[in-house]
């Protein structure tokens, strides 16, 4: 990726109103546009981890730059990132995916999970963890995963999940209402040589990790 591309996010953030980006449209056309080569270069790279993603576009992943202000107290009307997710269904498909979080000042950001499921889906997980945490904790407490992402986050229950009791071994995730781990990204990384190589190498790591949370939806 691009300093440019950095650049023009760095200064989106200080200068975010309508004004200003409808001066600056061709710099967010040029950002875009290297944005959405890195994505197209990740999907067709990811092809061999992910045979799902055969075929889709950089527009399948991609989020609009552009904020529904409608609910929210903050009327900025832009997002000062780029954000990308991959999955079998794209952006919008409802289950666990990669996600890629381009935004300047060290706040980049690369990894995945599954982000406030549906109630239903939710429940599903919660039952696939709990029949088998053993492979689970294999997962996540694995020497690779938790040097790269540490530990599995996520917004959770202030009570005990219906269903199940405080000792149920699997309970820590049990109360989570999202799924998600993360890898910081310096902003050298996201304009580094071979940026694309090194973000497969870790999607590579999280795959056990989407394909089990995904396990419920089939």
């Amino acid at each position: 990726m691009q300093n440019t591309t950095l650049s023009f996010l760095k200064n989106l953030a200080a200068n975010n109103n309508k004004p200003w980006f409808d001066e600056n449209r061709t710099k967010y056309e040029a950002a875009k546009a290297d944005h959405e080569t890195l994505i197209d270069s990740l999907l067709k790279q990811m092809t061999s981890l992910e045979p799902m993603l055969e075929g889709q576009k950089a527009k399948d992943s991609i989020f609009w730059i552009f904020r529904d202000v409608r609910f929210s107290k903050d009327k900025t009307p832009y997002k000062a990132h780029f954000g990308a997710f991959f999955s079998r269904g794209g952006r919008k498909y409802p289950g666990a995916g990669y996600y890629l979080h381009i935004e300047p000042g060290g706040k980049s950001f690369i990894g995945g999970g599954l982000w406030m499921p549906e109630n239903s889906l939710l429940k599903a997980v919660r039952q696939e963890i709990d029949y088998n945490f053993e492979e689970f904790t294999g997962i996540v407490a694995s020497k690779q995963f938790k040097k790269i992402f540490r530990e599995v986050t996520g917004e959770q229950l202030k009570t005990l999940p219906q269903g199940y009791s405080a000792d149920n071994p699997a309970i820590n995730y049990l109360k989570m209402k999202s799924f998600t781990v993360s890898h910081p990204l310096a902003d050298a990384d996201v304009t580094g040589k071979d940026f694309d190589k090194k973000s497969v190498n870790v999607f590579a790591v999280l795959k056990p990790f989407i394909d089990f949370l995904n396990r419920s939806l089939d």
